[in-house]
């Protein structure tokens, strides 16, 4: 009788013995790729950390260069009232003949140009000294200007001069925000002064009518004051004068209106905002946590799989030993 076939799990351990006696090399072999698993298992976490470090070095960088560039905000408000600008013409030998308001951009005929005139205006007269030389005595004519943008106020100014010593000739003026704080501020020539120093000079010549379009520009700083700027359209238009008259003898004629019942508003804003930049931090060492923890439980898994390797090898081994 034929003895019994040895069982296939004897056979294939005697089988794989056999191979691992006659082929040594090939063990070592395995035991050099499971190093290279541990090693590379290890160099995971290694990397994360590294990937960790750079986000959130950038994460810092790009939000402290959103604090020093803020962006730049512009809107718009619109009014159907502005308060009365103070308009500060400095005539010099000029004579105010007439001062009126009218509506609809309409300004009727010339009546006897050249002469006195009515002066329905509110004016005051103020003698400051120079701000930038302290030594020059200045002379202002100061008039309230238009406040109904929707009716489409304006002023119109005549003036006239009879004698001249310079080669040209014109009247300057700067507009200032609040002809009210003009009337309430106790020392009007310090107000002046300070207005002068804040606010651009313009001029206008004689002979011609130059229409004023105004403005208004509101500018927040950084403390947390406002500054107002005048922005202004001009537009001029020879004036035929019909007299006879001596050559150095000049009309002016000058209007006032707003542009339109829309004041511009300007503040910078800062777009770098703490609480998104620590919801992003917190995310990225969450994720960080997680491939730590993967990269551990990755680690163990491989170092369970080797010894239950090796205890099979060893077992095999035994058995054929």
């Amino acid at each position: 009788m034929c003895g019994q076939e040895p069982p296939a799990s004897y056979q294939e351990l005697s089988e794989e013995g056999e191979h691992l006696a006659e082929h040594p090399e090939s063990v070592e072999e395995g035991e050099e790729e499971d190093d290279d698993q541990d090693t590379s298992s290890a160099i995971l976490p290694v990397l994360d950390s590294e990937s960790a470090v750079f986000l959130v070095y950038q994460t810092i960088t790009d939000f402290r260069e959103k604090l020093k560039h803020p962006v730049m905000s512009v809107s718009y408000k619109e009014v159907p009232l502005y308060d009365a600008p103070g308009i500060a013409l400095y005539p010099g030998k000029a004579q105010l003949l007439s001062c009126k308001h009218h509506y609809y951009d309409h300004i009727p005929p010339l009546i006897n140009p050249g002469h006195p005139g009515e002066i329905e205006c509110t004016t005051q007269r103020i003698n400051y000294t120079d701000p930038f030389t302290n030594q020059t005595m200045k002379h202002a004519l100061i008039v309230q200007g238009p406040r109904d943008v929707k009716k489409k106020e304006l002023v119109f100014l005549q003036f006239h001069l009879n004698e001249t010593d310079q080669d040209f000739s014109a009247i300057n003026y700067l507009l200032f925000s609040s002809f009210q704080e003009f009337l309430n501020s106790p020392d009007k020539a310090e107000f002046m002064k300070d207005c002068e120093s804040s606010y651009s000079s313009w001029k206008f010549s004689g002979d011609f009518r130059t229409w004023v379009k105004m403005s208004l520009v509101k500018t927040k700083e950084e403390d947390g004051s406002e500054t107002v700027e005048f922005k202004q359209e001009t537009s001029v238009v020879n004036y035929i004068d019909q007299r006879h008259k001596p050559a150095s003898d000049q009309l002016f004629f000058v209007v006032f209106e707003w542009k339109d019942p829309f004041i511009q508003k300007v503040q910078d804003i800062v777009t770098a905002n703490p609480w998104n930049m620590i919801a992003l931090l917190c995310g990225i060492f969450l994720a960080l946590f997680k491939a730590t923890d993967f990269a551990k439980l990755s680690v163990k898994w491989m170092i369970k799989i080797r010894k239950r390797h090796l205890k099979r090898r060893s077992q095999a081994m035994n058995h054929i030993s």
